[in-house]
């Protein structure tokens, strides 16, 4: 139910209009003066203040700036009399919804309140819609308590604030773009868009059009002018991802554009202004293709102000369970289904831990979605996963990335204190739960944890 505070020192006027929105459904809450009706404001949940503009003491104008101080959006109606029009025309300039001349029809009057509340509705959708948002990429909800993770979120954190171009360096399937997001909606610019463009989704010719636009007939085809990425990100954050494949021509463009906040359109001749935060992202190691030649060294500068590595995931494997839990409650969650899934078996979290990952995140949460769709009990099973991650049982031990020259007694203990670090990152650090994992003692497990230092 929306409340609205009628203000007006007639003693019975508050009173007959409280009557008239009760019938449709309004809580009214009656003052009789400004300092009473700020007191309400302060105290309840107002959607809309109706005031009358000639009242002893403060007046409606000035009542008015009052209220912009303690909710800027709220919609407020003047209620005036015949020899004070001017005061409302004063209170629509001060940020009056509108106003309303005594005496009125009723009619009239809940028509102007039905509009003003129905534009605060959408004031107060969009900032709650801003707020989900801003919840949902920030760089605290990234999943991952690893060290590098952390690192991570610290890079974010400061230079988020800031205007700085930022280079974001990472294998495919890492999420780039969420951080690219995250940095977006902690910063200065949250308010306004982010416009991302994939320069590997593009021909040459078609990325130009897409990121400076083109005039009309500037080439066939072009039956109008085009707003290009440029522009709509005016304000806002641009991220431009896998930048490493721009052209040598399209780099050099982007330079210009950076260094002289200006462009031209496709076609034009006109300079468009525009004020962009750039943040960029590649799988590539840019540093390195600058040393081949293939990328342009004082673009990498210009893009590398802050650069935030993001690390794949077979680097971060106790990042591993809470991403597993992440994805089983998201996709649990939309599964219509008479189970739940709620967890995974042990036997299909080593699966998942001994796995390297080469698609990183995206592999490991197309993983989950499709153990979840297949799971008809309330843990996932090896026999829900996919069958490349399958083939992995009875395995016990990939050879493939030991040395042919290494020798045995030193294998055999970099592979124990492997096992030793995955069982206690699989038991949550619970070491009676990691020595049954590892089918050993607790005296035991302590033991080799004080062995390989692992016991602090």
């Amino acid at each position: 139910m929306e409340s609205i505070v009628i203000v007006d020192d007639e003693k019975h006027y508050p009173l007959i209009l409280k009557e008239v929105l009760a019938e449709e459904g309004y809580l009214s809450y009656p003052a009789y003066s400004a300092m009473e009706a700020l007191d309400i404001l302060r105290q309840e949940n107002i959607d809309l203040v109706l005031t009358d503009v000639k009242m002893p003491g403060m007046d409606g104008v000035e009542l008015l700036s009052k209220i912009k101080e303690i909710n800027p959006n709220i919609p407020v109606i003047v209620m005036t009399a015949h020899g004070s029009v001017e005061k409302a025309v004063e209170a629509m300039q001060k940020g009056a919804y509108t106003f309303i001349q005594k005496p009125f029809e009723n009619e009239a009057l809940l028509s102007h309140i039905s509009k003003a509340l129905s534009i605060y509705r959408i004031v107060q959708e969009n900032a709650v819609l801003r707020d989900v948002i801003s919840s949902t990429y920030s760089f605290g909800n990234i999943i991952g308590k690893s060290k590098s993770m952390k690192d991570l979120y610290e890079i974010i954190e400061k230079v988020a604030p800031t205007n700085a171009n930022v280079l974001i360096e990472g294998e495919s399937g890492t999420g780039k773009e969420l951080v690219a997001k995250s940095i977006h909606y902690n910063s200065t610019r949250k308010s306004n868009l982010l416009i991302a463009v994939n320069c590997s989704a593009f021909a040459e010719s078609l990325l130009e059009s897409e990121l400076f636009g083109h005039e009309k007939g500037a080439f066939t085809g072009a039956a109008s002018r085009k707003k290009g990425r440029f522009e709509m990100a005016d304000k806002g954050t641009l991220f431009l991802d896998e930048i490493g494949e721009l052209s040598s021509n399209l780099q050099v463009k982007l330079l210009r554009v950076l260094q002289e906040k200006s462009f031209e359109r496709v076609g034009g001749t006109e300079s468009v202004l525009v004020d962009f935060r750039l943040i960029a992202a590649t799988n590539k190691n840019l540093e390195k293709e600058v040393e081949r030649g293939s990328f342009r060294e004082d673009l990498y500068y210009r893009l590398n102000v802050v650069k935030a590595s993001i690390p794949p995931l077979r680097d971060r494997k106790e990042d591993i369970p809470l991403l597993v839990s992440h994805f089983i409650h998201k996709y649990s969650a939309e599964r219509n289904a008479p189970v739940e899934v709620r967890g995974i078996t042990q036997e299909a979290a080593k699966l998942l831990f001994d796995q390297q990952w080469k698609g990183n995140i995206r592999e490991l949460e197309n993983a989950i979605e499709r153990a979840v769709i297949l799971s008809s009990e309330e843990d996932i099973t090896p026999a829900d996963l996919p069958l490349k991650i399958r083939q992995n049982i009875g395995l016990e031990l990939n050879l493939e990335g030991i040395p042919e020259n290494a020798g045995l007694a030193e294998t055999l203990l970099s592979v124990e204190k492997r096992m030793i670090l995955r069982a206690m990152t699989l038991a949550s650090g619970v070491q009676t739960k990691a020595a049954e994992l590892l089918g050993i003692g607790k005296s035991g497990l302590n033991q080799k944890l004080k062995k390989y230092g692992l016991d602090k």
